[in-house]
């Protein structure tokens, strides 16, 4: 009975196992994972940064911090702003927002760059 059992597994042809057992690669796809990073040489300032998803603050980064969200695939609208005391606050200047579309399954790096208008987000070499 076991030889039979035995011989009948090494019948079935090896695409249907592959249907059976779930790949690793595939289980988490139905997020987006989005890394942001401040470098210390890229944004020379004392102040923090607050990272806004959907306009809520959802991060805060000294120099040489990153932070990773896992986030469902879609637009999510990202903003910067400086924290901190009286220099660091922005005023009452609108901060602007970057979209960003995430598809499930990606890994999506940014650091901070800074320019006169304020801080962006600016797209980072993947590392492998």
């Amino acid at each position: 009975m076991t030889r039979l059992l035995f011989s009948l597994f090494l019948a079935l042809p090896l695409p249907a196992l592959a249907q059976v057992v779930p790949s690793h690669a595939t289980m988490g796809d139905g997020y987006a994972v989005l890394i942001i990073s401040r470098e210390r040489l890229e944004v020379a300032s004392p102040c923090e940064f607050g990272v806004y998803l959907q306009d809520q603050l959802a991060a805060r980064l000294f120099q040489g911090q990153s932070v990773s969200f896992n986030l469902p695939p879609g637009d999510v609208s990202v903003r910067l702003g400086m924290i901190g005391t009286e220099s660091c606050q922005a005023g009452i200047t609108p901060l602007g927002s970057q979209q960003v579309n995430l598809i499930a399954g990606e890994i999506r790096r940014y650091r901070i760059g800074l320019n006169p208008s304020g801080p962006y987000l600016t797209p980072a070499p993947s590392s492998q």
